[in-house]
């Protein structure tokens, strides 16, 4: 066995180690060198994706996914062209179509030893990979009857690869390759294979319904199957866009507990400092020189005390103390950035049942804060002079409701509301800009912890939006030994 040390060889005959003074006497860049050699002795080495976030690794496919369809795609061919041949006895030019099926084959052994099967391909060489593909089987097709084979319609499986996988300029080029080798087959395509060598003439109207069937294929498939793609790439990037403002408010929420924390730490050691300046300056003539210094430190020492008692009872400060939250302080503290921006904005507390007169006492949630603040806005932009915030509860459910006097949810929007980057939005409104995806993430955090979001517009003559969200009280409420 053979052990390697720092990406030098091993020990052997004629090498010897240097002397400690030897070792001693390198210079750092002899160790710098060494250190560069082993590093580039690697033997294996993992290339860079750039993946910065979830939506840049939309549209990016595995070089290993795209040989492992076009190995399956080998194994299907060969296995229906041997069966023709030797099974059914039909007269086809086999040794053409086993090339054919070769030189995907071989493309296969090419990528995998030139690439990293694990690598993510770009766009352009996913476009080369599908329009191989795609040439490849329409020329397989073409030497076995062209717009006569049955098999006519596998070309729509490129072209619906390429509908996921790629941009949609891309997956439109694959689509028009495939459509236009189909239109060229009756000029170039050979007899449609038959038993014992038979002519088979099928009429040309069959032939058009062929490539008829393959046009409306080609379409179904690369427009149904690029909308798909289109709504998970945007799924993901408003799920990505979700976490950053979570980590945002997590974030927040740390900063608070640690100042809380330091508040606590500092309170004993600025007392003992302010009750010492005090008993100083007790004993301390007014006419003595260190007496103005001793008042200073004393006022300043008291000044420390009174910042950090600020800190210290501030509700953002989120330590053990202010773990726990009422539902009435919870909504008003959502709803405090937004107060005096023209528009009136009124919490109102409201119990569901007479017998529970109480606010439940609930845990802090960096993601309902965060949710109802955005509701919250959202009213605003929208409101003419109102908006109010209402809370209520019963035994078994906690619901918080966001209405404004404004001009409500426009009919075509209210069927997609919660979708992201739908939004009604105009410059005219508070801070201009696009809510859809700001109701998109405060809707998922709201589900995330265990609610459901409702949205409807006011009954006429009066006029606004309404938005609730809706909670079972064991979800929230904090329990006794937390």
């Amino acid at each position: 066995m053979t052990f390697l040390y720092d990406g030098h060889p091993p020990l052997g005959e004629g090498v010897t180690l240097p002397h400690k003074t030897q070792m001693s006497d390198l210079s750092r860049q002899d160790v710098n060198r060494a250190d560069r050699l082993g590093f580039d002795d690697a033997i294996f080495t993992l290339a860079p994706e750039g993946l910065g976030s979830a939506q840049s690794a939309l549209g990016r496919t595995r070089l290993r996914t795209f040989i492992t369809l076009r190995w399956l795609a080998v194994a299907g061919q060969t296995a229906a062209v041997l069966f023709v041949a030797f099974v059914l006895h039909f007269d086809l030019p086999l040794a053409a179509c086993l090339a054919i099926i070769a030189a995907s084959a071989w493309l296969n052994v090419f990528l995998s030893f030139a690439f990293q099967s694990q690598r993510l391909t770009r766009g352009w060489e996913a476009s080369l990979q599908l329009a191989f593909d795609t040439v490849q089987l329409a020329a397989l097709v073409a030497v076995t009857g062209g717009l006569s084979n049955p098999f006519l319609l596998l070309l729509v499986a490129p072209v619906t690869v390429a509908a996921l996988s790629l941009s949609p300029t891309r997956a439109v080029l694959i689509a028009l390759l495939a459509l236009t080798l189909a239109a060229v087959m009756p000029l170039i395509s050979l007899p449609l294979p038959w038993i014992n060598g038979a002519m088979v003439e099928l009429p040309p109207l069959f032939h058009l319904g062929q490539f008829a069937a393959l046009a409306v294929g080609v379409v179904f498939f690369a427009v149904s199957a690029g909308r798909v793609s289109q709504d998970e790439a945007k799924l993901v990037r408003a799920l990505d866009a979700a976490s950053i403002v979570m980590a945002r408010e997590q974030k927040l929420s740390a900063i608070g507990a640690m100042s809380a924390m330091t508040t606590h730490e500092l309170g004993t050691p600025l007392a003992t400092i302010h009750l010492v300046a005090k008993e100083l300056l007790a004993e301390t003539p007014e006419d003595d020189p260190k007496y103005e210094d001793l008042t200073l430190l004393a006022e300043q020492a008291d000044r420390c005390r009174n910042i950090l008692a600020t800190i210290r009872e501030a509700r953002e400060a989120t330590d053990i103390v202010h773990a726990r939250v009422t539902l009435d302080a919870l909504v008003a503290e959502a709803a405090a950035p937004f107060k005096g921006l023209g528009v009136a904005v009124e919490v109102v507390v409201r119990p569901g049942e007479e017998n529970d007169s109480r606010p439940p006492i609930l845990n802090r949630s960096p993601e309902i804060l965060h949710a109802i603040s955005a509701f919250v806005e959202n009213a605003v932009s929208f409101a003419d002079s109102q908006v109010t915030a209402q809370a209520s509860w019963t035994a078994d459910q906690i619901m918080i409701s966001i209405s404004d006097d404004g001009p409500g949810f426009a009919q075509e929007v209210l069927p997609k509301l919660g979708e992201p980057y739908v939004s009604e939005r105009s410059e005219a409104h508070l801070g201009g800009g696009d809510m859809g995806l700001g109701f998109f993430i405060a809707k998922t955090l709201i589900e995330r912890t265990g609610g459901r979001i409702a949205t409807r517009n006011r009954t006429p003559p009066r006029t606004g939006a309404i938005v609730q969200a809706l909670w079972p009280r064991a979800a929230l409420e904090a329990s006794a030994l937390d």
